[in-house]
């Protein structure tokens, strides 16, 4: 119909997983094509393929680690990512307050598999809505490398602004205010 605005079905939903659901975590962790925005960096901690850019995530881990990042809102938050239409697992998100800035940093891991369908701009905005309707944020920030475009484009599109850059790593950000001015209009 012309000149009728239809609202679009979402693609996508965050699900906060089960202890027992943490086996797709150790999957996506160490599927190296899903990790190859990691590979090189001198990350320093046990576990971690410099190689490759995965992490080990082993099963005696995974309670210890649940606790920690699932069990401790508002500080911590952390979700799957899901297709709406079949229930699949895309990938993950996270929140986390960061410890000098009064300000929450965030992460996405899109697996590689599911990277260019337009998932990234509508789950940031679904992690956004979480962050400061929910956790009552008042700021969220990324930082990645300038030369992952796709990622920058995403946020971009999200909302988020460039606050900057420093030795080679951009670091994006969206105030609760911004956030809410997108959510008007």
């Amino acid at each position: 119909m012309k000149g009728v605005l239809r609202r679009m079905e979402p693609k996508v939903r965050l699900f906060k997983p089960l202890l027992s659901d943490l086996l797709y975590r150790k999957q996506l962790l160490s599927d190296p094509e899903t990790m190859s925005y990691n590979r090189g960096y001198e990350l320093g901690f046990a576990g971690y393929h410099n190689e490759t850019g995965c992490i080990d995530f082993p099963e005696s881990d995974w309670e210890s680690w649940y606790n920690w990042f699932c069990k401790s809102e508002p500080e911590r938050y952390y979700a799957y990512i899901v297709r709406c239409s079949d229930g699949v697992f895309l990938g993950e998100v996270n929140l986390h307050q960061n410890a000098s800035g009064g300000w929450y940093d965030m992460g996405i891991v899109l697996e590689a598999a599911h990277r260019g369908k337009g998932y990234s701009t509508e789950t940031l905005r679904l992690l956004l809505a979480e962050a400061f309707d929910r956790l009552d944020a008042n700021e969220v920030r990324n930082d990645f490398e300038p030369e992952r475009s796709a990622a920058l484009k995403a946020h971009l599109a999200a909302g988020f602004r460039v606050i900057g850059e420093e030795n080679g790593v951009m670091r994006v950000g969206i105030t609760k205010e911004e956030f809410e001015q997108i959510k008007r209009n």
